[in-house]
């Protein structure tokens, strides 16, 4: 059954955006229609639009007040209903992340097995064995939510945030995994931690991926790791 709406649902979200709706579920096809609409709006912002920010089943229009007002925006946003098969969305790269799983860079790991009456070679075999879409990126620089989760390894966040995770830490919460681009806080299970530089504003393009890109995680051995990092200058 499909979970796309007929019409977009719009809503105003304070004073300087609008949000639009196009499905009531994440899945893959009501992803693409809102990458298919971000992109059309991205050849030509109207007048006192600033960004369109695309994220699992909705998109945000960011826009100056001062400039334009949502009935000027709105049929803009409408008129595109007809037009999204006009663009070819394209084809999605595959991005690999070398991650080590467990021991001080994964302390969570065997809270996931347990919960899941798994050993920890198992969870690291099935986390490793999906390719993940990228619905969208948010929270901080360069975290991404991806979709497609084992089923075998949906775990519970903590019940108790933490207040520091190093950049770099690859985690799962619920039906969802990620990674945290840069040391923050997070409740996320944390499983293992990539040495690649995730987001570095210092790069022609600061971050390794974008949505519609396609995730997928490589074990690696310690040894591995502390290459990878020391080549990163992590």
């Amino acid at each position: 059954m499909s979970h796309l709406y007929d019409r977009p649902r719009i809503r105003l979200s304070g004073d300087r955006a609008i949000l639009v709706e196009y499905g009531d579920a994440i899945e893959p096809a009501v992803n693409e229609k809102v990458r298919a609409v971000t992109a059309l709006l991205k050849r030509g912002l109207p007048e006192g639009v600033e960004a369109v920010i695309p994220a699992y089943r909705n998109l945000a229009v960011l826009y100056d007040p001062l400039v334009t007002a949502p009935e000027r925006i709105l049929p803009v946003l409408l008129g595109l209903e007809a037009r999204r098969h006009e663009i070819e969305i394209p084809k999605p790269r595959v991005v690999e992340i070398p991650v080590l799983y467990g021991g001080d860079h994964g302390p969570d790991i065997g809270v996931v097995a347990d919960h899941n009456g798994l050993s920890v070679e198992e969870v690291i075999a099935i986390h490793a064995g999906t390719v993940y879409p990228i619905y969208m990126i948010g929270f901080t620089p360069g975290f991404c939510y991806l979709g497609g989760l084992d089923r075998r390894i949906h775990t519970p966040r903590r019940k108790t945030p933490r207040t520091l995770l190093p950049g770099g830490s690859v985690g799962i919460a619920e039906a969802q995994t990620g990674m945290y681009p840069v040391d923050s806080p997070g409740g996320w299970q944390i499983i293992g931690r990539t040495p690649l530089r995730l987001f570095a504003p210092e790069r022609e393009n600061p971050f390794l991926y974008e949505p519609g890109d396609r995730i997928r995680f490589v074990p690696v051995t310690a040894a591995e790791y502390e290459r990878i990092r020391e080549k990163e200058g992590a």
